[in-house]
C-alpha cells in the first residue's frame, strides 16, 4: 500500500538535499520573520520573551516531509492544521504561565493569521521554482538501472514519477534474456553488464543504479570496477523490499557501514523531543479537564456497579507488557488469555459507558500513563496481549509497531481505522497506517493528528 511512496522518500533523497534543506528550514524561517515583522509594525520591541518564542515556534514548525513535492491542497491543509495545533498548544502554555502580558496582542493576531498563508505562498513558490529548475537542459541528470527485475522497475518508476526529480530515465541493463526480465522493462532493455561501463562513458550517464539481487556480489564487484573508471554516480539499492523499512538509513558504526532497516524514530534529539511535548502537553492537558475527569468518575460510577478505573494489560515499547488505565464502560471486561472486541450494539456496554467510548472520553486516564512514561500522546494504539499473539502470527511486520511507545491516539485511527476491528483486513490496514507513522513520524505529524483527533471526538461514529 504504501511501499513504492517509502521507497522514493527514504531511498532517493541525496541528489535532492539542497531543495529538501531549503524546504525543511522554510516554514520555521518564514514563521519567525513574520513575527519579527509583525512586531516592528506595531512598534515592539524585541525582548527576552519575543526571542525566547522565537526560538521555540522555530524549532516546533519543521514540517515532517519536502512540502515542494506535495498536491498544493493537501500541502495547505497540513501547514493550517499544524499551525492551529500549535497555536493552541501556545496558548494553553501561555494561559498557564500567564505569560499573556508579555506580548502585545495586535501583533500576535497578525502573526498568527499571517504565517500559514506566507508558508502557503512559499511552497507554492518553491514548487514553481523547483520545476522550473528542474526543466532545464543543464539541471537535467540522465540515470540507467542495472536489474530489469521488479525492484530495478521499481526504481526507474520512483525516478520518474516526479517532475522535481530533474532525472531522465534511460533504460535498464540486464544480462538475463527478455523473457526472463520484468514485462515492463522488456522494451527499454539497452544491454548486458559488460556494456554498462562502455555506455555509461559514451553517453554522459549521471547516475548509476543498482539493483541486482545479493546473490549476484561477483558480478557486482566486478561491475563497480568497470564503472568506478567513469563519473558517473554509483546507488546500490539492496532487495530488502519484501520486509517493512522503518527508518532505513546508513550509519557509522567504528568505522564499519551499518544500514538501518528497522529502527525506531526516536533515538537522540527526536527522543527527547518526544518525550518532553509529551509531559508538557500531558501536564497541561490534565489540569485542564481535571473537572471533567470528576465528572465522568461520578457518571461511570453511578452508571453501575464495579471500579471506575479499568487496568488493562498492553504490550508497550519493545512489547514490554505494561498496565493501561480507562474509565470502565463495561459490566465486564475481558482481560485474560481470550479477549474479545466490543462490537456495535455490545450487550455488556452500559449506556453512560457508549456515551464515553463514542467521545473517546473512556481514554482520558491514559494521559497519566503518559506522564508515567508508559504511553505517548501520538502512536499506534496500544492492542490487548491476546489479540498481539494472535495477530503477529498471520500479520507481516505486526510486532514492528512496537518498537515506539503506544499512543492515545494515532496515524491508523485519524485514518479511518478506528473501532472494532472484526476482520483480517481491517487489522492489516490499520497495521499498515502504524507502519507508515514510523516512517515518516516528526513533531508536524504528530500536531497533525492530535488536530484531527479532536475533529473526530465530535463528529466520527465508528467508536462504540
Amino acid at each position: 500500500m504504501f511501499e513504492d511512496r517509502t521507497y522514493k522518500r527514504t531511498f532517493y533523497s541525496a541528489p535532492q538535499s539542497v531543495t529538501s534543506l531549503v524546504a525543511a528550514f522554510l516554514e520555521p524561517a518564514i514563521t519567525v520573520v513574520t513575527f519579527l515583522i509583525a512586531n516592528a509594525y506595531f512598534d515592539e520591541p524585541i525582548h527576552r520573551p519575543e526571542l525566547t518564542l522565537c526560538l521555540l515556534v522555530f524549532a516546533l514548525t519543521f514540517p515532517g516531509r519536502n512540502r515542494f513535492r506535495d498536491n498544493l491542497i493537501a500541502a495547505g491543509v497540513d501547514i493550517v492544521s499544524s499551525w492551529v495545533t500549535l497555536v493552541a498548544i501556545l496558548s494553553l502554555c501561555a494561559y498557564a504561565t500567564r505569560s499573556f502580558g508579555y506580548f502585545e496582542e495586535d501583533a500576535l493576531v497578525a502573526w498568527v493569521i499571517a504565517t500559514p498563508v506566507l508558508q502557503w505562498l512559499a511552497v507554492w513558490l518553491g514548487q514553481k521554482v523547483v520545476r522550473h529548475r528542474s526543466a532545464l537542459p543543464e539541471a537535467r541528470r540522465s540515470a540507467i538501472v542495472v536489474g530489469a527485475g521488479p525492484l530495478g522497475v521499481k526504481v526507474a518508476r520512483a525516478l520518474t514519477e516526479s517532475d522535481d526529480q530533474g532525472v531522465d530515465f534511460i533504460g535498464y541493463f540486464d544480462d538475463r534474456t527478455d523473457d526472463r526480465v520484468h514485462d515492463s522493462a522488456t522494451t527499454k532493455r539497452l544491454g548486458g553488464l559488460k556494456d554498462v561501463a562502455e555506455y555509461v562513458s559514451a553517453h554522459g550517464i549521471r547516475e548509476v543504479f543498482i539493483t541486482l539481487p545479493l546473490g549476484s556480489q561477483p558480478r557486482i564487484v566486478e561491475l563497480l570496477e568497470q564503472v568506478q573508471g567513469t563519473t558517473a554516480s554509483l546507488f546500490f539499492v539492496p532487495d530488502v523490499f519484501g520486509i517493512s523499512i522503518i527508518q532505513g538509513r546508513l550509519q557509522d558504526m567504528n568505522g564499519v557501514p551499518v544500514v538501518g532497516i528497522c529502527e525506531t524514530p526516536f533515538t537522540g534529539t527526536n527522543e527527547l523531543a518526544k518525550r518532553v511535548s509529551d509531559i508538557v502537553l500531558a501536564t497541561i492537558i490534565l489540569i485542564l479537564i481535571s473537572p471533567l475527569l470528576l465528572a465522568i468518575a461520578s457518571g461511570v460510577k453511578l452508571s453501575s456497579p464495579g471500579p471506575v478505573i479499568f487496568r488493562q494489560r498492553r504490550n508497550g515499547l519493545d512489547g514490554e507488557e505494561i498496565t493501561v488505565y480507562k474509565f470502565r464502560s463495561m459490566t465486564a471486561q475481558d482481560n485474560g488469555p481470550v479477549v474479545r472486541q466490543a462490537t456495535r450494539d455490545d450487550p455488556r456496554i452500559t449506556p453512560f459507558g457508549a456515551f464515553i467510548r463514542r467521545t473517546s472520553l473512556d481514554e482520558l486516564p491514559q494521559f497519566i500513563n503518559v506522564l508515567q512514561g508508559r504511553m505517548s500522546i501520538v502512536g499506534p494504539r496500544p492492542h490487548a496481549v491476546a489479540h498481539n499473539e494472535e495477530y503477529r502470527r498471520i500479520i507481516k511486520a505486526y510486532m514492528v509497531r512496537h518498537k515506539v511507545k503506544p499512543g492515545i491516539t494515532g496515524w491508523a485511527q485519524v485514518n479511518g481505522h478506528r473501532g472494532e476491528t472484526d476482520t483480517i483486513e481491517k487489522m492489516q490496514a490499520r497495521v499498515e497506517y502504524d507502519l507508515e507513522y514510523l516512517r515518516n513520524w516528526s513533531i508536524g505529524l504528530d500536531l497533525q493528528i492530535i488536530v484531527r483527533t479532536i475533529r473526530l471526538v465530535f463528529f466520527d461514529r465508528k467508536a462504540y
